[in-house]
């Protein structure tokens, strides 16, 4: 899938003008059609990762950055936060919640949760278990700091709309190939229904997980009351934050 700019910046939660300075920064992968910048879906997703692990180019990561755009588009931004102001809740409450969830392995963990999820999500557990699995082998989808994102690499959910985020704690935490070595004690099984909203929500975790009163939240393994009570709260505060 292609995406422009624009795309880019809305799922983002950032203005156009701010995804034109990370381009000429090198900051973002791209690359060019009729001179025009295109960007890919893979790679904005990898690159969303890389950058919740510090891992891109001169330790940049979109989450902390400051905004110095014109005012005319921070305007715009504040527009586009308040349209998805609250997308990651509304998944997170389709998908629900599981605690305890007794494995002790990664490929353990992650069938035992589809067992659990798949049917209410008119998903078959087997299939989505190795779909899990296979973009595993790709790349862990470990964020660092205890948190990771399973998710496939495709679209699964057809129906526009339905796109769910299950949380999952497991009984005791998992080695799951984390870069800083860390096991995890808290998932977030992501699917989606398009691939802008895989890359919207990716972006919403990934800047969940860089903040530090979340992590010390998440390592508490509150109850999906709480879980969700916080990640509404959150996403309400967004609109004077910057990305």
């Amino acid at each position: 899938m292609d995406l422009k700019i624009k795309d880019v910046a809305d799922l983002l939660n950032v203005s156009e003008t701010t995804v034109r300075r990370w381009l000429k920064d090198g900051k973002i992968p791209a690359y060019q059609l009729n001179r025009r910048y295109r960007f890919s879906r893979g790679e904005i997703e990898d690159w969303i990762m890389d950058c919740k692990l510090k891992l891109s180019k001169n330790g940049f990561s979109p989450f902390n950055e400051k905004s110095e755009d014109i005012l005319d588009e921070e305007e715009s931004q504040k527009q586009r936060v308040g349209r998805q102001q609250f997308g990651l809740y509304r998944a997170m409450c389709k998908g629900g919640a599981v605690t305890h969830i007794a494995a002790k392995t990664k490929e353990e963990f992650i069938k035992a949760v589809m067992r659990q999820v798949a049917p209410r999500l008119g998903l078959d557990a087997d299939v989505i278990s190795e779909l899990l699995l296979d973009r595993e082998k790709l790349m862990s989808t470990a964020l660092n700091s205890g948190l990771a994102v399973p998710h496939p690499r495709d679209i699964v959910l057809e129906l526009p709309g339905s796109d769910a985020v299950i949380t999952a704690f497991p009984q005791e935490p998992i080695e799951f190939g984390a870069l800083d070595g860390q096991p995890v004690h808290t998932l977030f099984f992501l699917f989606s229904s398009s691939d802008k909203t895989h890359l919207h929500l990716l972006s919403k975790l990934a800047h969940l997980g860089s903040q530090t009163s979340a992590l010390e939240f998440l390592a508490t393994r509150p109850s999906e009351e709480e879980l969700l009570t916080y990640v509404k709260d959150w996403e309400a505060k967004i609109r004077n934050q910057n990305p």
